[in-house]
């Protein structure tokens, strides 16, 4: 009869949340008792993504020196601070050192047991080794959970979903090439988490088309190529003769910018400045809540030109011909047209401006007469980018890095604001390593990789792929396999969790990109009529709250730990009210 608790994730989610429990037990819930069930088929800790069985060629894309699962100062929470050691302090290496995922796993496990061990001696946890099925259960009344392989539900008086990444069913686009594909005898790999596909279907030597450019890119180009028995000696990639080539391409056509590999010094952007909580709350305040591009962007705009002319200012100021204050005031009351104006009157080189429409669409209206002319030009592109990334002599672009933290940490509270966004933040912020685009490189120069170009268009056509782009407008390449490298859309009307489409069928609300609505608050799940489930929370990816990164980065404020840190409180809140009537039963 004690209290119980599920939480269906024991990813970094569900890592976090029970951290979040055990520091805000001693203030409220010293002595209730209570069991913890965690339900999941991985290891506690670092789940699916994280676990130790994957191969040590896929890295981490962090620093280790930036990735923390402990709380600090700048997080604005109710709970209490418990501070804690970096990946990098933990496992005691370099903090630019970029580890492979089973030592995160291990980090993840480590803190685990760590907030395992904290949590007051009549709180029990108790790991199920199983998936969760569905969800059952009045508003008003205790819920029960099914698991996979077991006659029995588990009864708990509240449910957090901490689910991670999801698999999905395919669209009709996705349904129609894995048909055609099938129909003759091709190969198409739809969206997936890459160390769980099985690439052996990919043949030695064969053309293979890749749609995506990003992370997910990144891993399939490792795996087959050192995961193959590849090697590099310096920048030279020396085949193995198992390599397929991969022809890739996407809707910018180029990789994620490289993460930059200097420390800022000196001072930092006084952020937020223009998009912080008193703007969110007018934002949320609009009658039928903000539109993005209308409403929002206009603000995140003008905070990132902010960072990045600020630190121009402030640590390059040869660089610019007028003062900062001066510079800053005009700014503050100008429209758009008014501050790249100024900017132009004020930073002599058109390079040091900062222009986010260029940075989205970078090879926008470029044409390249031949195929081969632009793997040159790409390559020179890259080149330029892993320089820049490199060259503290570029430092606003670190800024404006600060500054799409900083945003994030806002449209957290705003809900769901649409992919692009997302798509936009993982480019300029959420890049690759700069040696594995120098490894990038290196297979481009061997033959291995090939570029395809920008608004790359798949066509399933005469028993094969075909795939081409405007920017080399007149040149196709054929194959006969398609792998679309990048995670499914986290859509709860089309995941495979069968707990999640079950709760999708029992009314609960999504937005329109169909993320499973919560309340901003405390992440409570909420029905179509907008109200919280009194008994269900989620947090993670398939919520309209989710949070940018995998992991948070120390003093930068931790909207994933905000979220934690209010889950926890409220639960323990609730469950508190409970603990005297199972004490008296």
């Amino acid at each position: 009869m004690r209290p119980a608790l599920v939480i269906v994730g024991a990813g970094p989610r569900g890592t976090g949340l029970i951290e979040r429990i055990a520091a805000n037990a001693p203030e409220l819930y010293a002595g209730s008792g209570l069991d913890i069930h965690l339900v999941d088929p991985h290891p506690p800790g670092g789940g699916r993504i994280w676990r130790a069985a994957q191969s040590p060629l896929l890295w981490m894309n962090s620093h280790a020196e930036d990735v923390t699962m402990f709380t600090d100062d700048t997080v604005d929470m109710a709970g209490p601070v418990r501070e804690g050691p970096t990946l990098h302090q933990w496992a005691d290496l370099a903090g630019s050192t970029f580890v492979d995922r089973r030592v995160q796993g291990s980090y993840l496990r480590w803190v685990y047991d760590q907030a395992v061990a904290s949590l007051p001696g009549d709180i029990t946890v108790h790991h199920h080794p199983r998936r969760a099925l569905r969800v059952e259960g009045p508003r008003r009344g205790r819920q029960q959970v099914w698991l996979e392989g077991r006659a029995h539900p588990l009864s708990a008086d509240l449910v957090v979903l901490a689910l991670g990444h999801l698999d999905a069913r395919p669209d009709r686009e996705q349904a129609e090439l894995t048909a055609h594909a099938r129909t003759h005898g091709l190969v198409h790999l739809p969206p997936d988490y890459t160390a769980d596909t099985d690439l052996s279907v990919l043949r030695p030597g064969e053309p293979v088309l890749v749609r995506g450019f990003g992370l997910a890119f990144v891993d399939l180009m490792v795996l087959l190529t050192e995961g193959r028995g590849g090697r590099y000696d310096g920048d030279t990639y020396l085949p193995s003769g198992q390599e397929p080539v991969l022809h890739v391409g996407s809707r910018r056509g180029v990789p994620y910018h490289s993460k930059i590999g200097y420390d800022l010094t000196g001072e930092r952007p006084p952020l937020p400045r223009f998009l912080g909580p008193a703007e969110t709350d007018a934002l949320l305040a609009r009658p039928g809540g903000p539109d993005f591009r209308r409403d929002v962007w206009p603000l995140v705009e003008k905070e990132l030109g902010f960072a990045h002319y600020h630190r121009l200012f402030t640590a390059h100021p040869e660089r610019t011909a007028m003062s900062w204050a001066g510079f800053e005031e005009i700014y503050a009351s100008a429209d758009a047209p008014g501050r790249a104006a100024l900017a132009a009157a004020a930073v002599p080189d058109p390079a040091d401006r900062l222009d986010l429409a260029a940075l989205d669409r970078p090879l926008a209206g470029l044409r390249h007469s031949t195929h081969e002319d632009f793997q040159e030009a790409l390559r020179g592109r890259i080149e330029a980018d892993l320089r820049r990334r490199h060259d503290p002599a570029h430092s606003p672009d670190l800024a404006v890095f600060l500054g799409l933290l900083s945003v994030y940490g806002q449209l957290v509270r705003l809900g769901d604001i649409g992919p692009w966004w997302h798509g936009f933040f993982s480019f300029l912020a959420s890049g690759p390593p700069g040696p594995r685009l120098r490894q990038m490189l290196a297979l481009s120069r061997a033959g291995v990789l090939k570029f395809v170009g920008a608004d790359m268009t798949v066509t399933a056509e005469d028993g094969v792929f075909r795939a081409s782009s405007a920017t080399v407008p007149g040149f196709r390449t054929e194959a006969r396999a398609l792998v679309e490298a990048r995670l499914p859309e986290p859509t709860v009307r089309r995941a495979r969790d069968p707990l999640l489409r079950a709760l999708h069928a029992d009314g609960a609300a999504e937005t329109p990109d169909g993320l499973l609505r919560v309340d901003p608050a405390d992440c409570r799940v909420l029905d179509g009529a907008g109200r919280p489930h009194p008994r269900r929370f989620a947090l993670g990816p398939f919520t309209d709250g989710r949070t940018p990164g995998a992991f948070t980065r120390p003093r930068t404020g931790g909207p994933a730990f905000r979220q934690n840190d209010a889950t926890a409180r409220a639960a323990l809140a609730f469950l508190r009210t409970l603990a005297p009537r199972a004490r008296a039963a």
